[in-house]
């Protein structure tokens, strides 16, 4: 059956405002706020009732105004950027706040940690010990390799933005065939996100249809990446639920997708 319903979670969107610090190596100057009550009015408007605040690489770990939203909107769940010396304690008191997981953002960078050394093993098994996730992004030379150590360690693995890897071998290079394995394994979810990202958009389409094949609805999750950082303007709330639509036709393929988020983030 084909059709469409409002998505019950927002798996993958931002909030922050102006004066937030950027780090060192952002990546991107956002124009405006995209503060959380901006962030409720366009969840209401749509119809969306809950949402995962993904940590915004671009302020590293300042996740103070993240904090104070889940403290004052038990609708949100949140990722953080944390650094692997993070202690228990501080993660601990975290979770009690409505955090879910931890972000690593390599893809922007020619030069990442190991986290194949000691101190992320650590760090990976406190993230698993907690019953939070890592949340990845990486290059398409890299992210096999990523994936490899995340899951030596234990925590469960969501892959952002359907992996973004944008290379000519498209879903044939090793990288996506990678996810794929992994997704199949059993530890790791795919987000259905970000078609807009890819050049030209529709390049994405082969991504999600072996991403549904492989993870079906229990292994994907959907996000609309709200507020659209570098693209701000050219894409709508409404343009990326289209594209949504269009990549996830089956209305009992979306409910099962809200589901999967449900209990992924919220159970």
């Amino acid at each position: 059956m084909s059709s469409t319903h409002a998505p019950l979670i927002d798996s993958h969107l931002h909030i922050w405002t102006r004066d937030m610090p950027l780090t060192a190596t952002a990546w991107h100057t956002p124009p405006t706020n995209a503060p959380a009550e901006g962030c409720i009015r366009t969840l209401d408007e749509h119809g969306v009732v809950l949402a995962v605040i993904a940590a915004a690489s671009i302020h590293g770990d300042y996740y103070d105004y993240v904090c104070r939203t889940l403290r004052a909107h038990r609708r949100f769940r949140a990722t953080a950027v944390l650094r692997p010396t993070t202690d228990l304690f501080q993660m601990e008191r975290m979770r009690e706040e409505g955090f879910v997981g931890v972000r690593l953002m390599f893809s922007l960078s020619d030069e990442v940690p190991d986290i194949t050394s000691p101190e992320y093993k650590v760090f990976f098994r406190r993230v698993a010990d907690l019953g939070w996730h890592v949340h990845l992004v990486d290059k398409p030379d890299r992210i096999a390799a990523s994936i490899a150590a995340v899951e030596r360690s234990g925590p469960r693995l969501v892959i952002d933005h359907m992996g973004h890897l944008q290379t000519p071998e498209g879903r044939n290079h090793e990288g996506f065939k990678a996810i794929l394995a992994a997704i199949e394994r059993g530890r790791t979810w795919a987000k259905i996100s970000g078609r807009f990202r890819f050049i030209p958009k529709e390049s994405a389409d082969q991504y999600a249809l072996d991403l549904l094949r492989v993870g079906g609805g229990d292994r994907i999750l959907w996000g609309s990446d709200w507020p659209f950082a570098a693209y701000e303007g050219q894409v709508t709330y409404k343009s990326v639920l289209d594209d949504y639509y269009y990549l996830v036709p089956d209305i009992a393929m979306q409910r099962k997708i809200d589901e999967t988020g449900l209990r992924f983030y919220f159970g």
